[in-house]
C-alpha cells in the first residue's frame, strides 16, 4: 500500500483540520478509498497510488487558499475538491473585503467564491445577471453593493424590484390597498435593507425615495439614471416586461438582476424572460454574468441537501 505525507509548514494544524477535524471528514467523505490520519502537523494519506497522486493535488489547492485567506469551511473545501481548476474559486483579495457595516455593526461581506466573483464582476460591469438557487446570497450580496454604492455617493437612489407573480397569487385577489397587497411580495428585499441600515435613517429613506420598492410593473416609462437598480426574481418576468426593464437604463446606473430559472412561476408555455435575456445578451460587452450553485447556499445545512434532493428529482422527469 502506498502512502503520502504531508506537513502543515506555518499553518495552524486545529484551523486547518476544523473543529473536531470537520475538515478532515469532509476529506475522508470525498476520498472514500483512501485511509486518511491527520495528526499533529501531518496528515498521512493510504492508498491507490493514482488516487493519492489527485489527493496531493487537492491538499495543495487547499493549502494555497488557506494560505491566501487564511480560512476553511466546507464551502471552500467543496468547492475545491469538484473545481477544474483554481480559476474556478480564485478571487482578487478586494472582492472579499467588507461591503458595509450592518445596522448592528456587524460587518457584512461576499462570503463564498461565487459572491466573490459577483462583487467582482459588479465593479467591471454596469450591468450584471446573478443566477442561482435560493439561499446562495444573491439578493442579499447585491443589496449590500446597492448600499455600499449609495454610501460612497456613487449613485443617488436605489431602486429594488420584482415581478408580483408568485405562488399563483394575484394582486387583484390580494386583500388592501396598494401599500399593504406589495409588501408581502417584497420582503426579502426589507429584510437584507433591514440588515444593513438603521431603521430611522432607512424609513427616511424611502420616505424621500432615495430608496424605492416597486414591483416591475411601475418601471414602465421611466428613465433609470444614477440610480442602483436590482430586479429580484427575474426569472418571473415575461419577455416584454425583461425587455422593458432593460431598456429603463440611464445614465450612471448599475443593474443587477437575479433569478433562479429552476423556479419559475409563470404560466405554462410563457417563456421566461430571464433565460431568454442570459442567451441574447451572452458576450455582450459592459455585461456580466455569474451563475452561483449549491456550494455558495449559505442558509442552514439542510437547505444544500434540499436543493440537491430537488435537482435529482426533476432532472427524472
Amino acid at each position: 500500500m502506498n502512502e503520502i505525507i504531508i506537513e502543515l509548514q506555518e499553518i495552524s494544524p486545529k484551523e486547518f483540520f476544523g473543529t473536531g477535524n470537520e475538515n478532515i471528514t469532509l476529506l475522508k467523505k470525498y476520498f472514500p478509498k483512501l485511509k486518511i490520519v491527520a495528526r499533529g502537523n501531518t496528515i498521512k494519506a493510504f492508498g491507490d497510488e493514482e488516487l493519492l497522486d489527485e489527493f496531493d493535488r487537492r491538499m495543495s489547492m487547499l493549502l494555497k487558499h488557506f494560505s491566501k485567506y487564511n480560512k476553511l469551511d466546507e464551502n471552500v473545501i467543496e468547492r475545491v475538491l469538484t473545481s477544474q481548476s483554481s480559476d474556478d474559486y480564485n478571487t482578487s483579495e478586494k472582492s472579499g473585503e467588507v461591503l458595509v457595516h450592518g445596522a448592528n455593526g456587524k460587518p457584512i461581506k461576499a462570503i463564498t467564491a461565487n459572491q466573490r466573483k459577483m462583487v467582482e464582476l459588479m465593479r467591471k460591469n454596469d450591468m450584471v445577471f446573478a443566477i442561482g438557487p435560493a439561499g446562495t446570497g444573491k439578493t442579499y450580496t447585491g443589496v449590500a453593493l446597492a448600499v455600499k454604492a449609495l454610501k460612497n455617493k456613487e449613485v443617488k437612489r436605489i431602486i429594488l424590484t420584482r415581478p408580483a407573480v408568485e405562488a399563483g397569487e394575484n394582486l387583484g385577489f390580494l386583500p388592501g390597498d396598494l401599500k399593504e397587497k406589495l409588501d408581502p411580495y417584497m420582503q426579502p428585499l426589507y429584510d437584507a435593507l433591514r440588515d444593513m441600515i438603521p431603521a430611522e435613517k432607512l424609513a427616511q429613506y424611502i420616505e424621500n425615495g432615495t430608496i424605492q420598492i416597486a414591483p416591475l410593473a411601475f418601471m414602465r416609462g421611466r428613465t433609470l439614471d444614477h440610480a442602483f437598480v436590482i430586479l429580484d426574481e427575474g426569472q418571473n418576468t415575461t419577455h416584454a416586461q425583461m425587455k422593458m426593464f432593460l431598456t429603463r437604463m440611464g445614465k450612471s446606473a448599475k443593474f443587477l438582476l437575479t433569478g433562479d430559472p429552476g423556479q419559475i412561476d409563470l404560466p405554462r408555455r410563457t417563456i421566461s424572460g430571464l433565460k431568454e435575456a442570459l442567451l441574447i445578451l451572452k458576450g455582450v460587452e459592459g455585461v456580466g454574468m455569474i451563475f452561483l450553485d449549491d456550494k455558495d447556499v449559505v442558509r442552514h445545512k439542510l437547505v444544500k441537501k434540499i436543493i440537491e434532493a430537488y435537482k435529482n428529482i426533476e432532472n427524472r422527469e
